[in-house]
């Protein structure tokens, strides 16, 4: 054979080997998309769990429950939820984090808490961004200012003129250091530019019992002293929201209130370990969403104080980086730290 044909035979050898390599690609590119399909069709195949890092009985426990009960009714498989109370959420954050990435596992939890807990603990095991997928968010409630009806602020803007006058003179309670209203009341204060004293203690409840009593001299609280407001034992001066709430009407939101560049939500949101795949995420996203749409499912969650506020995976996500920004921000400008 001469040198001509040789090199003529070789090229074609190549050329087969070529179309061969391509061919083998898509058959394997066109094998591994049904399974991403099928497994996304096949979920759930087995019971699911909810963690909730709150023990039970509390708000986000009854929120995880109600929930659920209708993705049971929506998947065809029991639903469970687990409480993992402890170290402010840690605890069953990181269990979540180290779970498998295949939507068994689930987590409710408040989109503050999870945020701020980046910046307030120094060993985490888990990144509160990287460590989790975003499914969506569930709910959305504000804090709220809350005075005793002695109190000469009837306003927000008439407290705060009061601690600028007095800088540090005015205390406010919190349900512990690093807490959600605790971050919140310091943004309030840098936002307007003057200093409060805080008095943290072990929970919600000595803390309200402090404001009830004169103690301290506010305090920002959840819609759980709704009922305080509406007996006349507590007087509301805003919604630590842009917006008004249907939860707590007549009380003005921050915009309202002369601080339109505060915006302080709290609520809840559903999580799966990080690498759970997309197509799983949005199946779930989509239950859901339905759920919450659900008129009885919105009536148990208005008892518990919250609005429904749905909406996709990549939301959440953004809103989250954003909110560990935020809270990473107030704890580095003031030195607060858990551990």
């Amino acid at each position: 054979m001469s040198a001509l044909a040789t090199r003529a035979a070789q090229r074609r050898g190549g050329i087969r080997a070529h179309v061969r390599l391509a061919a083998c690609a898509a058959f394997l590119l066109a094998a591994m998309l049904p399974v991403a399909t099928l497994h996304a069709q096949a979920y759930p195949a087995k019971p699911l769990k909810i963690v909730v890092p709150f023990p039970p009985g509390g708000s986000t426990d009854v929120a995880a429950r109600t929930l659920a009960v209708k993705l049971a009714e929506a998947f065809g498989q029991p639903v469970y939820v687990e409480n993992k109370p402890g170290a402010g959420t840690t605890i069953g954050a990181a269990y979540v984090a180290a779970s498998a990435p295949d939507g068994y596992t689930l987590y409710v939890t408040g989109p503050v808490t999870h945020a701020s807990s980046q910046a307030l603990y120094k060993k985490l095991p888990y990144d509160a961004l990287r460590s989790f997928a975003p499914v969506g968010n569930m709910t959305v409630s504000p804090f709220i200012v809350v005075v005793h009806p002695s109190s000469r602020a009837r306003t927000l803007g008439e407290l705060l003129e009061a601690a600028r006058k007095e800088p540090g003179r005015l205390s406010y309670a919190s349900s512990g250091n690093g807490a959600a209203p605790h971050l919140a009341t310091e943004i309030i204060a840098r936002a307007a530019g003057v200093t409060f004293t805080h008095v943290p203690f072990k929970g919600v409840g000595p803390a309200l019992v402090a404001l009830l009593g004169n103690q301290v001299d506010f305090m920002i609280a959840d819609v759980a002293v709704v009922p305080q407001i509406r007996e006349g034992r507590l007087r509301a001066l805003a919604l630590t929201t842009a917006r008004p709430s249907p939860l707590v009407p007549g009380v003005p939101s921050m915009v309202e209130a002369g601080m339109p560049g505060v915006d302080l939500p709290s609520g809840l949101a559903l999580f799966a370990p990080a690498g759970t795949p997309a197509a799983v995420v949005a199946r779930i996203n989509a239950a859901m969403n339905r759920a919450l749409e659900d008129p009885e499912v919105r009536q148990k969650f208005a008892v518990q104080g919250f609005e429904i506020q749905t909406g996709t995976p990549e939301e959440l996500g953004r809103m989250m980086a954003r909110e560990i920004e935020r809270y990473g921000q107030v704890v580095r400008q003031t030195g607060i730290s858990i551990d």
